[in-house]
């Protein structure tokens, strides 16, 4: 079944990738989604007139399944290319790496004219994204993603960063990527987890902005967890267009754009708490979506049955919704640390019914720690 989006949307045919334009002036740019984006990566950087180098930066697990492609597309549109590969997963989102990442370009020669292509997931897109933004203090930069996490979230809006031991994406920059290429054959080589938890982003963006396409993926789910080509090109078209249109309105996040964080707050204090890696960041979101929507029965109004949809849908696409045994008092900490907290008083995105969300809504202490309390803990196996 295909997801009709509200005009205007992405153009998208059985003989191109979808297009959706991400408006922001003098820094505009272009979505494509699709098969065979991949090899058309060196041709589109063309377009753009970037040049005359590239640096590919990876992961050790994307590098070898895509590397080499993305190089010969870049080396047939004239472009001199070098690949360096970073551990795979969330530790890569460090000093150190970027500090890395800085010596391998000045080991490279490469100047204000060069650009970077960030290859691979959230991880990849965030590290590389901000090593752009801060060498030689800028330079471009392309997003190919190849998680569906980053497809549908990460890639676009230009939000660009590292970790610090005490809390996720504490240091960064909003640094815009000149193109967005994002092949959906990429996500054949997903393992079933690391797929699962990009569902999470694309719930998310039901839950936040529009109720039609929440009760669609609930009409969906044999075709969302199977990764049905045609209807995941849609949705991740879909979930691009709104977010391209959060972002035209609010680009560096002073209102409407916080929306997108629907679940983040205790979702990235569970990852710095419980250790970067026990949960995908999809997984923490799907843990801090359930929460979210608990609280907003308490603060937003959603009606329960709504909040219960939420958790239904997040747990048909095997994902986790009940609470970890974890204590309180130790998360709560981890929240203070967040973005969006001021005068340490926690700001939460709470939902007032499935497809309208709003920002900035105070969350008393009392309430939270009983909304966790009283939140379902998995089964013992």
């Amino acid at each position: 079944m295909m997801l009709t989006p509200a005009s205007p949307g992405p153009i998208c045919s059985s003989l191109m990738a979808c297009k959706i334009k991400v408006d922001l002036g003098a820094r505009s740019y272009e979505i494509r989604v699709g098969e065979g984006v991949l090899a058309q990566v060196g041709a589109l950087c063309r377009e753009l007139e970037l040049g005359p180098s590239a640096l590919v930066v990876s992961d050790e697990h994307v590098n070898p399944l895509y590397g080499p492609a993305v190089e010969s597309s870049l080396r047939a549109a004239g472009f001199q290319v070098g690949r360096v590969a970073v551990p795979a997963g969330e530790s890569s989102k460090a000093e150190a790496r970027l500090f890395r990442l800085y010596d391998e370009a000045l080991d490279r020669g490469l100047d204000r004219r060069a650009f970077v292509v960030a290859l691979g997931g959230g991880v990849v897109g965030d590290l590389a994204g901000y090593f752009a933004a801060s060498y030689l203090r800028g330079i471009r930069y392309v997003q190919v993603p190849t998680s569906l996490l980053a497809m549908v979230d990460s890639s676009v809006g230009g939000k660009t960063g590292i970790n610090l031991p005490r809390g996720k994406n504490l240091v960064g920059a909003f640094h815009q990527p000149v193109l967005v290429a994002a092949d959906i054959t990429t996500l054949r080589s997903l393992p079933p987890r690391e797929y699962a938890a990009g569902l999470a982003e694309v719930v998310k963006y039901g839950v936040i902005r529009d109720a039609a396409f929440f009760a669609r993926l609930e009409a969906n789910l044999a075709g969302l967890r199977s990764g049905e080509p045609a209807l995941l090109e849609d949705v991740i078209a879909h979930c691009c267009r709104i977010k391209a249109e959060v972002v035209r309105l609010d680009e560096r996040e002073r209102s409407l754009r916080a929306i997108l964080n629907f679940g983040h707050t205790l979702g990235h204090a569970l990852e710095q708490v419980t250790g970067y890696g026990t949960y995908l960041h999809g997984e923490a979101v799907s843990l801090g979506m359930a929460f979210a929507a608990r609280l907003s029965t308490r603060l937003a109004g959603l009606p329960a049955d709504e909040a219960e949809r939420i958790e239904n849908l997040l747990r048909a696409l095997g994902l986790p919704v009940d609470r970890p045994d974890l204590d309180w008092s130790a998360a709560r900490r981890a929240m203070t640390l967040d973005k969006k907290t001021q005068d340490r008083v926690l700001k939460f995105v709470l939902a007032d019914r499935i497809g309208a969300a709003r920002p900035g809504v105070e969350a008393p202490d009392a309430v939270l720690e009983e909304v966790w309390t009283e939140g379902r803990q998995p089964k013992k196996r």
